[in-house]
């Protein structure tokens, strides 16, 4: 036989085997027999590189060492999907749609990536980066074996999926990071003796994604090759120029070209029943994959609707991903302490042995208050359960009673300011402690950040750590001391991380906050139990500062949504003399004490209003507040108590939703017509 027909026999049998194994995970050949082909190969290709072909396996392990990624705009963009999270968001994305066929798919954790062929051949493979243009990793993807570098069929086309890491795979990698870090750790000891400095640790990779998007970047696509990455293909691009009017043939055709699906568990299902049936089978099956996911993707599955129903501007309408409700994870709750809100309110907290959840490493989680931690039996040196509510906080569940040993402390609360050592109070009827020390250090911090905060009188360039900064310095100990800033203008300057432009940056903002409406004002000065929206009301009914300070109770409980808890509050503040004060102070510093809002234009009033689409006068925050300031009432979805759906450019389905209602819809000209007669 021939060199040149030895070696594409051999070409051959490898892939063959490759696609067994990678993509079918059905070897019919031993590791040993495959080594014996694949080093038969390369003798080969040393020994005649000219007739080394560009689908050679050869390719696999990578040799390109570039500069840098290469910046290449993608022909079509590559959208992200939009989040649902329960079956509410579910079912309003199917009646949007009016279709009944779905086919779901798990959502592989990892990094999107888009492959060009060339008549049956790999060319090119870029990231999403912005959606509008990736990175070009073409010699780092010819190393994934689950990538044919060429297809069954002699054709060309554009198809993305995932790439991933296997959670075998990362635990391997971290191992072998582990087992240099214990020979730098000796290195380390032998340098400190003799003086000198030491080397570096090499940091673990922390979950599968990160592990994934740091090796598929590798300039070296040596490295690239030998973290065994793996690849799923669910998406063609254009499939309509192929015949395909389905999601469902064309995961079928992605299968014949030898790309590797995930179409042992992707599912053809039926409305917003199947869906919700598809997600629990698949959530209780994750558990057992040896590859990370967090949620399923949930696509039309007529594509000819696709391009009836588009795309906004950063989304698919015909698609969405529903993302799996964190996990509980273990750790150990080490001790409690305790911190000072901006009212006084003392807050117990759990410091916990670092841990990963959700990407990220948790060391701490607040426990709320005396009640939640007794109720629970939480105890120092406990292991106990943690999740993140809604994805951002971390929270306690329980302890885990089996695992005490004995050395567990009960929880103990303590009873004067970790702060000020003034004595605690516990109100009646209430299951929190309170400092009451008004000259608390802690408090006066917390009710100055909140005094700044966006929501309140928001003075941008005083943030948390500025004012802590300010505090500790002497310069800011009141609200009125923030208006006078100016007075400590060259002293501010000259601190480390300040200049005249930010520190002038900063003082502006202050005179500016100052034209702010009663309502904001009303919000920043920390009324207990007078959160955003009651400020509002209360300074919509009043008007004026003076005017509510002399309110009574009788008038206050008159008011719709202020209630006896409310009233006692905001009369009880007025009674405090250094509060008195406090306002007299702004009062002499020109701060704002009446309400701004349209008093005459309630055109509004009581009604209920949803906005949607992208809109070009105003941000969503604005008009939201002009609705509010015209007696109306926002909401989020779209259902037979909306009166009306304000739209912008791309409003989507709840446009849709509104004109099977009949409920009327406002373009964001007309809604200023209205508010402006």
């Amino acid at each position: 036989m021939e060199i040149k027909e030895r070696y594409l026999e051999l070409v051959k049998k490898i892939q063959d085997a490759d696609y067994k194994y990678h993509t079918l995970d059905n070897p019919d050949i031993s590791d040993r027999e495959y080594d014996s082909l694949l080093r038969e190969l390369y003798e080969i290709e040393e020994k005649y590189p000219d007739i080394k072909s560009i689908d050679s396996p050869s390719n696999r392990v990578g040799g390109k060492v570039l500069s840098k990624f290469k910046k290449v705009v993608h022909k079509v963009p590559m959208l992200s999907l939009a989040n649902v999270y329960n079956e509410e968001e579910i079912n309003n994305f199917v009646y949007s749609l009016n279709e009944d066929d779905f086919v779901c798919e798990m959502k592989i954790d990892g990094l999107s990536v888009s492959v060009v062929y060339e008549h049956g051949y790999l060319k090119q493979a870029l990231t999403r980066g912005n959606g509008l243009e990736g990175e070009d990793i073409t010699e780092n993807v010819k190393t994934i074996k689950t990538i044919p570098l060429k297809l069954s069929k002699d054709i060309s086309l554009e198809v993305r999926g995932e790439i991933f890491m296997e959670k075998d795979t990362l635990e391997k990698l971290n191992k072998e990071i582990n087992e240099k870090n214990l020979i730098i750790e000796k290195e380390n000891q032998e340098k400190i003796l003799l003086g000198k400095k030491t080397k570096k640790y090499i940091e673990l990779f922390k979950n599968e994604r990160n592990a994934a998007a740091g090796s598929i970047r590798q300039l070296d696509s040596k490295i690239t090759a030998k973290r065994n990455l793996k690849n799923i293909m669910y998406q063609l691009v254009n499939p309509l120029e192929y015949d395909l009017h389905s999601q469902i043939e064309v995961l079928n055709f992605l299968n014949e070209l030898g790309f590797k699906t995930n179409n042992e568990v992707n599912k053809l299902v039926k409305g917003s029943d199947g869906i919700n049936q598809y997600i629990k089978d698949i959530y209780n099956l994750r558990k057992k994959l040896n590859y990370p996911t967090d949620g399923v993707v949930i696509k039309l599955n007529n594509i000819d609707k696709w391009v009836e129903l588009g795309n906004t501007a950063k989304y698919p309408r015909w698609a969405v991903a529903y993302k799996f409700p964190e996990d509980k994870v273990i750790t150990k709750l080490e001790k409690f302490i305790f911190t000072v809100g901006r009212t006084g309110k003392i807050t117990p907290n759990a410091i916990l042995s670092p841990t990963l959840i959700a990407g990220t490493t948790v060391k701490r989680a607040t426990l709320h208050n005396e009640d939640y931690v007794v109720n629970r039996d939480l105890r120092e040196n406990d292991y106990v359960y943690i999740k993140k509510a809604a994805e951002i906080i971390p929270e306690v569940i329980e302890p885990i009673i089996e695992r005490r040993t004995g050395e567990e402390k009960p929880f103990k609360m303590i009873n004067i300011c970790p702060i000020c050592s003034s004595l605690l109070e516990r109100k009646k009827n209430q299951a929190d402690w309170y400092c009451i020390n008004p000259d608390c250090p802690a408090k006066n911090i917390e009710s100055l950040i909140h005094f700044v905060s966006r929501n309140a009188m928001y003075i941008e360039g005083l943030g948390e750590e500025i004012i802590e900064d300010f505090y500790n310095l002497g310069y800011i100990k009141t609200y009125s001391d923030i208006f006078m800033l100016e007075n400590h203008k060259n002293d501010l300057i000259e601190l480390e991380g300040f200049g005249n432009k930010s520190v002038e940056k900063i003082l502006n903002n202050i005179e500016k906050s100052k034209l702010n409406s009663l309502e904001r004002l009303i919000f920043a000065i920390g009324i207990p139990n007078v959160g955003e929206k009651t400020a509002k009301i209360l300074a919509k009914n009043y008007k004026t500062i003076d005017n509510l300070m002399l309110a009574t109770k009788e008038d206050l409980i008159k008011i719709k949504d202020i209630g006896d808890i409310v009233a006692e509050s905001i009369i009880n503040y007025f009674k405090v003399d250094k509060n008195i004060i406090t306002i007299e102070k702004l009062r002499e510093l020109n701060v704002n004490f009446n309400y701004l809002g349209r008093e005459e234009n309630n055109i509004f009033n009581g009604k209920r209003i949803v906005v949607t689409g992208s809109l070009t006068k105003y941000t969503r925050k604005e008009i939201e507040e002009l609705i509010e300031n015209s007696g109306g009432n926002t909401s989020s979805s779209v259902s037979k108590l909306t009166d009306y759906v304000v739209v912008g450019e791309n409003p989507g389905s709840k446009k849709d939703k509104a004109k099977e209602l009949n409920i009327p819809i406002l373009t964001e000209e007309e809604f200023i017509e209205i508010l402006n007669k």
